[in-house]
């Protein structure tokens, strides 16, 4: 997924950071409200992990803001206020869920987990297509019932298809879950990835749709 963490702490937002990309996300840091409107505006964020108070704003305020747009990317608020009251109000204002600092960095990856299945439309957290089983809960890819051993990047690509299968995925939304901004990319990383992946899971599972992208085909095992 492509994730914008909104966090004004240097030493936890670097946490979070390099946390959410060794589980295979690209993850775009900013601590400024206005910075992250404007990344919003011009980037398709799959998920955003908001701090309430920034130096130029309330963390509250760009939710509310972005709930009133319609745009309903999930959105995950970490901060320091433990009072009911405001973790009722974040919840109310849109939010889809609420850590207190300091926490644990792997329940937060949890949480992220649970709230993009909510929104990826998969009740389920296994799924079969082919001989292949993607489990997003584990995050664990099975084929012919053996276990598949995956790198974080390669995850995210098997994720990103599969969560849309059934249709195209363009090369630049596949880049836009990987890599973060200023990343450098490889003008072939794409196609590295999908080559590997063919080589672990089958050259039937990711098919090519000539100049437009890649797909996983919507058929059950």
């Amino acid at each position: 997924m492509r994730i914008l963490l909104i966090e004004d702490d240097a030493v936890l937002g670097a946490a979070i950071r390099d946390h959410v990309a060794a589980d295979g996300h690209g993850v775009d840091w900013l601590m400024r409200l206005d910075e992250a409107r404007a990344a919003i505006d011009s980037v398709g964020y799959e998920l955003v992990l908001l701090d309430l108070n920034l130096p130029d704003g309330r963390g509250l305020d760009l939710l509310k803001a972005l709930r009133d747009e319609g745009k309903d990317m999930p959105v995950i608020i970490l901060t320091a206020q433990d009072q009911v009251a405001v973790r009722i109000e974040g919840l109310n204002s849109g939010a889809d869920d609420y850590l207190v600092k300091p926490f644990d960095l792997s329940e937060m990856s949890a949480r992220l987990a649970a709230v993009a299945r909510r929104y990826g439309n998969t009740p389920l957290p296994g799924i079969a297509i082919g001989d292949v089983t993607v489990d997003f809960g584990r995050k664990t890819v099975t084929r012919q019932g053996k276990p598949v051993t995956l790198t974080a990047r390669e995850w995210a690509v098997v994720e990103k298809l599969v969560r849309n299968r059934g249709a195209v995925v363009g090369k630049d939304q596949i880049e836009d879950s990987l890599y973060a901004f200023g990343a450098e990319i490889e003008s072939n990383a794409v196609e590295v990835y999908v080559s590997r992946l063919r080589k672990k899971l089958g050259r039937e599972f990711i098919t090519t749709a000539r100049g437009l992208g890649y797909a996983v085909e919507s058929r059950d095992g």
